[in-house]
């Protein structure tokens, strides 16, 4: 563990933006698929580190509404994994007190069937552990979330609206909003995620691919962020 990561400053909400799968399958004359594989091994640390560094909500972007533009071949290996990642790893997340939430509308009929089943079998069997949040955004997009809170409201006859219960409306209700957004292989966008909720969060980027994102980078972004000086708005 680094020596300048402050472990009583530690956030309580991370938010990750898994990003480079592609390139960095590229660049080694890989598939893509093969990259969001690899990805997924980088995912299991990172949830594993999470949890020993008391992180208490870690919120990850796996596929954006956007997403369903690239190729079909590519579209369908990404959902096979969902499959994959149930199978292999929910026993370990129900040893370690994970729970799990999808955030978005994944199960929309465009979703392939035997990843919705298996996204039910990850919801219902760790919904009563108590340890870390685990959010995976899946078919997921800041804009619609936003819609559907609105419409939620509508359509219970709402005349008056406060940050609270639009909040109460969203995939995340009854969380904190993520106090840091990290951003992997170099881009510089939040790229339609957690719209609302990143209203102040601080934005870290590092050009590390997704499949290189290391425990040590985790803790590098970390301590980048307990650098800031949060004023939200004000000053000192």
């Amino acid at each position: 563990m680094r020596e300048d990561l402050d472990l009583t400053r530690m956030p309580q909400h991370v938010a990750i933006i898994m990003d480079g799968n592609g390139r960095w399958a590229k660049e080694r004359g890989m598939l893509r698929v093969q990259g969001h594989r690899a990805g997924l091994e980088s995912l299991r640390e990172i949830v594993r580190h999470s949890q020993r560094l008391g992180v208490k909500y870690l919120t990850v972007y796996a596929f954006s509404t956007e997403n369903w533009k690239r190729p079909k071949d590519e579209v369908s290996g990404i959902f096979k994994l969902v499959v994959k990642y149930v199978q292999t790893e929910l026993k370990e997340l129900c040893e370690n007190n994970v729970r799990v939430n999808i955030l978005g509308n994944w199960d929309d009929l465009s979703v392939p069937q035997e990843s919705k089943d298996s996204l039910k079998v990850l919801i219902s069997s760790t919904e009563n552990n108590t340890g870390l949040n685990f959010n995976i955004a899946l078919n997921y997009g800041g804009r619609a979330e936003i819609l559907k809170a609105v419409g939620e409201l509508l359509a219970e006859g709402a005349d008056q609206v406060s940050e609270e219960t639009f909040a109460a409306h969203l995939y995340t209700a009854g969380m904190p909003d993520p106090e840091v957004i990290i951003r992997t292989s170099g881009e510089n966008r939040l790229s339609n995620f957690l719209t609302w909720q990143s209203a102040y969060s601080e934005i870290v980027l590092t050009p590390v691919y997704w499949p290189d994102f290391t425990p040590d980078e985790y803790e590098k972004c970390i301590v980048e962020f307990q650098k800031r000086d949060r004023r939200f708005g004000g000053h000192k």
